[in-house]
């Protein structure tokens, strides 16, 4: 089976560092890669543009495209990969929409932070923005200057209040490329789970009956970061996982991606799945 995975980029040490991290982890697999640039993240400030300086930057776009392009098959030793670049002058995230339905993309990998790097944001603007606004596709967002490790762990924290469908499609196939271990977090809010919850709980079991999973009672800290933080570090996970819902923590994150604010630094890849309803 063939993965289609996008590669929005602004050019940055940041993105390219995403990159790397995606060659590596789909090394093993049939893939195409699609660059994306928009250069409606340059002009928009901008007004009255000629016609002409707009085909001026999207030719410049085209070139450092065809130049990371290179790069990366440079880089990258599996046959089987293939790579295509793709220049818009329209919004970014409603490009990637139109490319992800085009092209059937399965995930998109972007880094953490663009080229402005500032210490003080978690998420980079664009990233930030990709998730409130890309709703067809998975994201998965990777930390600067990541250091490859094989996702032998993956953390998928949930609170038993609803029940996911396709929403798991995304988590699955991470865990089939290495064999992955899936560690389900709950965060001890109350003294037992509803029958509600209880019964999202069994359902999960099903739909993951085929993997290799295990689930862990976190006490409630008063922060879900604080808890979620030290179950990676516990538990040497390699890639955390959550659905974006309404009233969700990763739904909490995006408003207020100040670190400063909310105290959540995302220290491994971090893969975003948008909730079908």
């Amino acid at each position: 089976m063939k993965t289609n995975i996008l590669l929005p980029t602004d050019f940055s040490d940041n993105a390219w560092s995403a990159v790397v991290y995606t060659l590596k982890l789909y090394k093993d697999e049939v893939c195409t890669f699609y660059f994306l640039h928009s250069t409606k993240m340059k002009i928009s400030a901008m007004s009255n543009l000629s016609n002409k300086l707009i085909h001026f930057m999207t030719e410049n776009a085209t070139k450092e495209l065809l130049e990371l392009k290179e790069l990366a098959e440079n880089a990258d030793a599996n046959a089987n990969h293939e790579f295509e670049i793709i220049v818009s002058t329209n919004d970014l995230f409603h490009t990637m929409e139109t490319v992800i339905e085009k092209n059937n993309i399965d995930i998109v990998v972007m880094g953490t932070k663009g080229a402005t790097k500032a210490t003080e944001i978690v998420f980079g603007s664009n990233t930030v923005n990709a998730i409130k606004k890309v709703k067809n596709c998975p994201i998965l967002a990777v930390p600067d200057e990541f250091d490859f490790d094989d996702p032998k762990q993956i953390a998928f924290p949930t609170d038993f209040n609803r029940l996911y469908g396709e929403e798991l499609h995304a988590l699955k196939r991470i865990a089939d490329l290495y064999d992955s271990k899936i560690r389900i977090v709950h965060i001890n809010k109350e003294t037992e789970l509803s029958e509600a919850q209880e019964y999202n709980l069994d359902q999960l079991k099903i739909a993951l009956k085929n993997y290799d999973y295990s689930f862990h009672w976190m006490p409630d800290y008063g922060k879900k970061h604080e808890a979620i933080k030290d179950f990676i570090d516990e538990l040497n996970i390699n890639i955390l996982v959550m659905i974006n819902y309404k009233h969700s923590f990763i739904h909490s994150i995006i408003k207020e991606p100040v670190i400063k604010k909310l105290g959540f630094q995302p220290t491994i890849p971090f893969l975003v799945i948008p909730s079908i309803n």
